[in-house]
C-alpha cells in the first residue's frame, strides 16, 4: 500500500536463453539491449556459439552461470526443457541458416520462440515452421524491429482509420552502402555470412534489408501483397547474391508500389523510407528521421506529426518512453516488439488472452517474408516475369 490503493504485483522476469549472439556478434548484443530495457527479462542461458570454448568464454561476459553455457542449440533445448527453472523464452540471433532448426528444437518442447528475419533461409523451412508453431502451445515472435517504432504505429492507425482514403500508392525503400565493396574476403564477420547462400540463404541485399521494406509497407498499409516483378543484381563482381535489387508490386484491391533496396547506393547508411499515397492524403517517412510523420490531405499544407508531439496518436504514445524531442528508435523499436512479447507470455503463463495493443509479427508474416524473397529471386531468374507470392490460404 503506497497511496491507499492495492498496488498490483509485477509479474516475475521472464527466464530467457538465448541461441547465437557471442562474442562480436552485433545482432545478438542489440536484442539484449532490448529484452532489458523495459525489464521484462532475465538471460540466465545460452548457445552463444557453434563452438564450445566461445560459448562459455560468452557466458562469462554476459554473466550466465557457466553449467547453463552449451555446447549445442540441440543440448540447450532438452536440458533447459527439464530444468524446473528453465528458460520460459530462446532469442534466435543466428545466421539464416540456423533459424529453422533452433526454432523447432525449442518449440517442440513448449518454448517461445524470438526470431530475428528473415524466418528461415528457404521457403520449404517456412511453410513447415508455419505447421510446427501451430502444432506448438509456444508463441513464435519475429524481429521485424521497425513494425514497433512509434510513428509507424501512428501510420498504420491513420490508415486503419481511412484517413488516407482508398490507397493507391505505396513506394518503400531501405538503401546502404556498407557492400559496395567486396568487404566479405577482408574476414568481415557480418558481410560473411550476409553475402554466403549457404548461410544466409537464396536472397543477399532482398533478405537482408528488402524484407524489412516488404514487411513495413505491408504492417503499415494493411494490404496484402499480390503479385510481383523483380530485377535484382550482383553489382560488385564475383559476389555470390544479389546486392540491388527493383521490384514492382501489385497489391490486392488495386493498389501499385515500388521496392527498392540496395546496398551499394554509396552515400546511405541506414534509408529505409516509406511513402504511402491515398485518394485523400498521403504519409511519408524516414528511418533515420523516425520520429517524425509527414501527413498530406488533398489540396492542403503537409502536417509534420512528431513523437511524443500534441497530434501524436494513442498508437504512438503507448510505445514512446522519453519526452518529444529526445531521439527514439532503433534500440526501442526492438524493445518495444520485446515488451509486446513479453505482454504474451505473461497472458501464457495464466492461460488469457493477452491485452490489446500487443502487436508482433508472427510466423504469417515470416512466412510472407521468405516467400516474398524467393518471388523476387524467382522473377529476375526468369527474365522479369511477374510472380505471384506461394503462400498457401489462410496463411495472411
Amino acid at each position: 500500500m503506497v497511496d491507499g490503493t492495492t498496488q498490483q504485483a509485477r509479474p516475475a522476469r521472464i527466464r530467457l536463453g538465448m541461441v547465437g549472439g557471442g562474442r562480436d556478434a552485433f545482432i545478438g548484443g542489440v536484442h539484449r539491449m532490448a529484452s532489458r530495457l523495459d525489464d521484462h527479462y532475465e538471460l540466465v542461458a545460452g548457445a552463444f556459439s557453434s563452438t564450445p570454448e566461445k560459448s562459455l568464454a560468452s557466458a562469462v561476459d554476459l554473466g550466465v552461470s557457466a553449467e547453463r553455457a552449451y555446447a549445442s542449440f540441440s543440448d540447450m533445448a532438452e536440458r533447459e526443457a527439464a530444468r524446473e527453472d528453465g528458460i520460459e523464452a530462446v532469442s534466435i540471433v543466428t545466421p539464416n541458416h540456423l533459424h529453422y532448426p533452433v526454432a523447432c528444437a525449442f518449440l517442440e518442447r513448449g518454448i517461445h520462440v524470438i526470431c530475428d528475419k528473415p524466418m528461415t533461409a528457404s521457403l520449404a523451412d517456412a511453410k513447415s515452421l508455419v505447421e510446427k508453431v501451430s502444432a506448438s502451445k509456444a508463441l513464435f515472435v519475429l524481429t521485424h524491429n521497425y513494425t514497433a517504432y512509434p510513428m509507424i504505429r501512428q501510420a498504420r492507425e491513420m490508415i486503419t482509420q481511412g484517413l488516407l482514403g482508398d490507397i493507391r500508392v505505396i513506394q518503400a525503400e531501405y538503401a546502404q552502402d556498407w557492400l559496395a565493396t567486396k568487404l566479405e574476403d577482408s574476414g568481415q564477420k557480418q558481410a560473411g555470412w550476409r553475402t554466403d547462400p549457404e548461410r544466409s540463404g537464396m536472397g543477399g541485399c532482398i533478405g537482408d534489408i528488402g524484407t524489412h521494406a516488404f514487411n513495413l509497407a505491408g504492417f503499415v498499409s494493411g494490404l496484402e501483397l499480390e503479385s510481383l516483378c523483380a530485377d535484382i543484381q550482383s553489382f560488385v563482381p564475383g559476389r555470390k547474391l544479389d546486392d540491388n535489387a527493383n521490384v514492382l508490386l501489385r497489391y490486392r484491391g488495386g493498389a501499385r508500389g515500388v521496392l527498392w533496396s540496395s546496398q551499394v547506393a554509396t552515400g546511405n547508411e541506414n534509408a529505409l523510407r516509406l511513402r504511402i499515397y491515398g485518394s485523400q492524403a498521403g504519409i511519408e517517412w524516414s528511418q533515420e528521421d523516425p520520429n517524425y510523420l509527414w501527413f498530406t490531405e488533398l489540396g492542403k499544407p503537409r502536417q509534420l506529426i512528431t513523437r511524443g508531439g500534441s497530434g501524436a496518436s494513442e498508437a504512438a504514445a503507448g510505445h514512446t518512453r522519453i519526452p518529444a524531442g529526445h531521439p527514439e528508435g532503433y534500440l526501442e523499436g526492438f524493445a518495444s516488439l520485446y515488451a509486446d512479447a513479453a505482454e504474451a507470455i505473461y497472458a501464457a503463463r495464466d492461460a488469457r488472452t493477452p491485452p490489446s495493443g500487443c502487436l508482433y509479427p508472427t510466423v504469417h508474416d515470416g512466412l510472407a517474408g521468405v516467400a516474398f524473397v524467393a518471388a523476387v529471386v524467382g522473377s529476375s531468374q526468369e527474365g522479369g516475369v511477374w510472380k505471384s507470392l506461394d503462400i498457401p490460404s489462410g496463411n495472411g
